[in-house]
């Protein structure tokens, strides 16, 4: 069942290798299809191609699919396409006509990037969702743990003194940063391009701006050509935010990683996020934050694939588009599973106390101590030669029994208020609650 049947078959593998895997990754775009079929409808009767009470009839039976979609029990059945051809058909066996008028000036090239935008900024907003959790909880351990001194490492070298404090922070505020490119993603997503066609437009009257409004997006997409042209260059913009996102996670990981190793013995891991050895009785291995670091090194590379999809189009639809659903619908919840997993594991991690105190970390003050030369009056130059004479001769020790670390940021003054308020100032403008209260006004 097709809804671009001619009257004649095609091959069998020429159909399964063209579908591939439309039928199992359509059934995420359902809830959004619905959506994007009801303000259809309402604009179809506006412009006189429905009655008030086809439009009527199609409403209900389009609640009746998502309702279907919420409960998990919407399916694409064996010999149909994808999920527009899905919904189309079951709107044409309940409402007859009404259904076969739905998709008048519509191709399922509009439909589908309809549908993947409607997708993409719920996704984004789940996704922002579980930044916030996880950025609240950094932000709290750090305030908990500022005094807990750990050395800091350049080179994998024994460096300057850093806390817990520092650490927790600095990926809270990374992830302040991270939100800035989630955001602009968001804005790319949210305009409306429904209505372009195939990519040149109708003839019909259609009321796009009214669209635009149902839906609650920012703008519309103008230029037919341009908002086809935004399929894949739209994929590859979203991952891009959801890898800066993967990177502040990967690198996180890969510190949990060597903390928790008992060479450096920094933090503790919560026993039943661990895994075993086959062979070793004593192995608690720190598998999830290196999974959480692998599978947010390959989210990293999705971008490059689908820039390798893309890189040689032309303007206008193609078929290779259909492959970058595959790279990129699974991501948004591989990505947030990676950020649910590790805000479990990160409230439970037990840093280590008195680390310092370890004879190893010694050097660490040896900047502290320059610094307290030049703070008497001893030129930068000749604190570090008179420092590092002191080391070299095996002779250097810090007594001093505390840190005067006060600028912004430091290990004295983490600035953790103003690093809320720069996640704050990048969250605003999401317009999330208007963006539901439409589709909840077009459900009602």
């Amino acid at each position: 069942m097709k809804l671009w049947d001619k009257g004649y078959d095609t091959d069998h593998f020429t159909e399964r290798f063209t579908v591939g895997r439309d039928r199992e990754l359509d059934a995420m775009l359902a809830r959004a299809d619905v959506l994007g079929n009801l303000a259809q409808a309402r604009m179809l009767r506006s412009i006189g191609l429905l009655t008030a009470d086809e439009e009527q009839a199609l409403a209900a039976a389009l609640k009746e699919i998502h309702r279907q979609a919420e409960a998990g029990n919407f399916a694409i059945a064996p010999d149909v396409e994808d999920v527009h051809s899905q919904v189309e058909f079951l709107l044409t066996a309940t409402c007859g006509d009404s259904g076969k008028k739905i998709h008048a000036g519509r191709s399922r090239n509009d439909q589908v990037l309809l549908d993947l935008k409607l997708f993409s900024r719920e996704a984004l907003f789940d996704t922002l969702d579980a930044v916030e959790t996880l950025f609240d909880l950094l932000l709290a351990r750090a305030d908990a743990c500022k005094d807990i001194l750990i050395p800091g490492y350049t080179h994998l070298q024994v460096a300057m003194p850093s806390s817990f404090g520092l650490w927790f922070g600095a990926y809270a505020e990374s992830l302040a940063e991270d939100i800035i490119l989630l955001k602009a993603a968001r804005d790319m997503v949210n305009t409306n391009p429904l209505g372009t066609g195939a990519g040149y437009g109708s003839s019909l009257p259609l009321d796009r701006s009214l669209i635009t409004r149902l839906l609650a997006f920012d703008d519309l997409a103008y230029n037919p050509v341009h908002a086809q042209m935004q399929r894949g260059k739209m994929e590859k913009t979203v991952l891009l935010a959801l890898a800066g996102v993967a990177a502040t996670l990967a690198r996180l990981s890969a510190d949990a990683c060597l903390f928790a190793s008992p060479n450096f013995a920094f933090i503790t891991l919560p026993e039943r996020y661990t895994t075993g050895s086959s062979i070793m009785p004593h192995k608690k291995n720190p598998d999830v934050f290196e999974l959480i670091r692998a599978k947010c090194n390959r989210l990293q590379a999705l971008p490059g694939e689908i820039a390798m999809i893309t890189a040689n189009l032309t303007s206008g639809y193609f078929r290779d588009m259909q492959l970058t659903k595959e790279i990129y619908l699974p991501a948004f919840g591989e990505l947030r599973d990676c950020l649910f997993m590790a805000t479990l594991l990160l409230r439970e991690v037990e840093p280590a106390r008195h680390l310092l105190d370890d004879d190893r970390y010694r050097y660490l003050f040896t900047v502290e101590e320059v610094n307290r030369l030049v703070s008497a009056g001893v030129p930068f130059r000749e604190a570090y030669r008179e420092v590092a004479d002191s080391v070299r001769r095996d002779e250097f020790k810090w007594t001093e029994p505390r840190l005067h670390h006060t600028h912004e940021g430091s290990i004295g003054n983490l600035c953790l208020d103003r690093v809320r308020a720069k996640f704050d100032r990048a969250k605003t403008g999401w317009n999330i609650d208007a963006i539901r209260a439409a589709e909840r006004a077009l459900l009602a």
